[in-house]
C-alpha cells in the first residue's frame, strides 16, 4: 500500500512538470489581433447604448376609401452616443409594408422608415403595428398607423 501511494504521488508530480513545461513562453499564444478587437469592442460598450428619438409613434390616417394606400414616414433619431442599427422592420400583416435604414445612423444624425399600407380588403376600423428590432437598451420599438378605411360599395 505505501509503495502504491508513493507511486501516485511521484506520478502526479511529474504530470504537473511536463504539462506546465511551457508556462513562461504563454505571451506568444496569444493572438494580438484578438486583444485588438477586444479593445475596440470595449470601447464602443463604454460609449453607452444606442438611444432611439421618434418623431411620432403613432400615425393617425384619418378616413380613407377601401383601395387606398396609405403612406407615411416615422423619423428616427439616434441621440446616443454610439450608432443605431435597424435589423429588423416587421409589421403585422402583409398589408403594411416598412422600408427602414439598412446603414448605421450615426450619433445625432436622422434616418427615414417609410410606411405603405395597402387598404385594399381591410374595411372599418384598423390598427397596423410595425416592430423595429434594434441596439438600443429595450431592443425594440413599436410604430402604430390607425384610422378608419370606409368599405366599398357592394353591388
Amino acid at each position: 500500500m505505501k509503495k502504491t501511494t508513493i507511486l501516485l504521488a511521484l506520478v502526479i508530480t511529474a504530470s504537473f512538470f511536463t504539462a506546465c513545461k511551457d508556462g513562461g513562453n504563454v505571451t506568444t499564444k496569444i493572438n494580438k489581433e484578438n486583444l485588438e478587437k477586444a479593445a475596440s469592442r470595449d470601447l464602443e460598450i463604454k460609449k453607452g447604448t444606442a438611444l432611439i428619438t421618434l418623431d411620432k409613434k403613432v400615425y393617425d390616417f384619418g378616413t380613407v376609401n377601401e383601395g387606398d394606400i396609405v403612406e407615411t414616414s416615422f423619423m428616427v433619431t439616434n441621440s446616443g452616443k454610439t450608432d443605431l442599427v435597424i435589423t429588423n422592420a416587421q409589421a403585422t400583416c402583409g398589408c403594411t409594408i416598412p422600408v427602414w435604414p439598412k446603414a448605421p445612423i450615426k450619433p445625432g444624425e436622422t434616418g427615414e422608415v417609410k410606411v405603405k399600407f395597402n387598404t385594399n380588403g381591410k374595411p372599418n376600423r384598423q390598427q397596423k403595428s410595425i416592430t423595429l428590432t434594434t441596439n438600443t437598451e429595450s431592443g425594440r420599438e413599436i410604430l402604430t398607423l390607425k384610422g378608419s378605411v370606409t368599405p366599398k360599395a357592394k353591388i
